[in-house]
């Protein structure tokens, strides 16, 4: 049964009557560029989310790598490899469409994080691309990004899911793993244990 929605809002104005005005420092700390401090933690991030948009609608995926794996090239414009995955490449495709992307830079044990808003370009230059060889893998693409809009976010969302706090870290066996989710997508025509088994393996050998 559809969820009936109950009193929605459906106006900029009914959102102003129901919270109070952002305090200056909310509106102070968005900047065009890369401060020293931003730039400290665009360093240290192993992680990064991208959110993108296209034809085929909204695309929200994860990047990871040895810290600074995302490269400063100038206070305005960041270089982003794009290392091995499954080959769905929506990413790619929504920027080919839309340039329009939004970076969210998460460091463990840092309860801040920092978000980015900008347009991105794919570049396959040769030079640039081998700049970011790992073990003599070589990325096909490297999304540059230029910074229309930087900003640090609060600690809250942190802090209040305990992200960093190993006692909330949950055991494998306690989560659904990638073979069942993969056999649920698929009325188990696909993954299982035999998937599960064998995938800690197939990622280590095709990290790069």
């Amino acid at each position: 049964m559809p969820l009936e929605i109950l009193d929605p809002v459906s106006s900029a104005a009914e959102l102003d009557a129901m919270y109070p005005a952002p305090m200056s420092t909310s509106i102070r700390k968005v900047t065009r560029r890369l401060t020293p401090a931003y730039r400290a933690m665009v360093e240290a991030s192993p992680f990064v989310v991208i959110a993108t948009m296209g034809p085929r609608g909204l695309d929200c995926s994860p990047r990871g790598d040895a810290p600074g794996f995302v490269r400063v090239h100038d206070d305005s414009t960041l270089l982003l490899p794009e290392r091995r995955g499954n080959n769905r490449i929506d990413t790619l495709r929504n920027l080919v469409a839309d340039p329009r992307a939004s970076l969210l830079f998460m460091v463990p044990g840092i309860s801040e994080v920092l978000r980015a808003n900008g347009r991105a370009v794919l570049s396959r230059n040769a030079s640039l691309c081998e700049s970011f060889a790992v073990s003599g893998a070589v990325p096909k693409i490297v999304i540059v990004f230029a910074i229309e809009q930087v900003m640090f976010q609060c600690a809250r969302a942190i802090v209040r899911s305990k992200l960093w706090n190993p006692a909330t870290f949950r055991a494998r066996a306690d989560v659904t793993t990638a073979g069942k989710m993969l056999a649920d997508a698929t009325a188990g025509e696909e993954g299982g244990a035999e998937y599960d088994a064998e995938l800690p393996a197939r990622i280590q050998a095709t990290l790069y």
